[in-house]
């Protein structure tokens, strides 16, 4: 028997996407190696805001991340603590909600890092359902299609007005073209 479509949950068109990218110390998932959150909410295709913030990680940030994101030390020592940064985060993003998916392109990294943060500072995390972009692109695109399924690769191959820059607002805006 075919289902109704009132049986069949939330439209798509109603789904909220929560599509986030993070940038770290490098170092392991925990209350210390956040130091950017971007992220973008997407309803219908529709972008219905965005958030942004660099983050104190408390810790050193290598100069090998210094060299591929461009965050400094300098940069971060004004910026809102971890527990701050996660905390609006989640409020912005109302994981709880039930229209609400978590996106992120390597969600293993992004969501285990944001995970890690909230564990270490003794938040409540939501597990919200996630999405994977990654996972995804490996079944819409074969390797004779894309040369890989780098976010940068794809984001080229289905035409995003945004390239990932290792920034974190930027390369959530560029997982959001490759999700549409």
């Amino acid at each position: 028997m075919q289902a109704s479509f009132a049986q069949m949950g939330t439209p798509l068109s109603e789904v909220v996407f929560v599509v986030v990218d993070l940038e770290t110390t490098g170092g392991a998932p925990g209350a210390r190696a956040i130091t950017e959150i971007g992220a973008v909410r997407v309803r219908g295709g529709a972008v219905e805001s965005e958030l942004s913030t660099l983050v104190n990680p408390g810790a050193v940030i290598p100069a090998r991340i210094t060299m591929l994101t461009g965050i400094t030390n300098a940069m971060v020592a004004g910026a809102p603590g971890v527990r701050t940064c996660v905390e609006a985060f989640l409020s912005w993003a109302d994981l709880l909600a039930d229209d609400v998916v978590l996106v992120a392109h390597n969600a293993r990294f992004d969501v285990g890092h944001l995970r890690g943060a909230a564990a270490a500072l003794g938040l409540e995390w939501p597990e919200p359902r996630v999405l994977d972009t990654l996972a995804l692109a490996r079944k819409a695109w074969t390797r004779s299609e894309v040369p890989n399924h780098k976010l940068g690769t794809l984001a080229v191959f289905v035409g995003s007005q945004t390239r990932p820059t290792h920034r974190a607002l930027d390369d959530a805006r560029a997982t959001v073209a490759v999700l549409h």
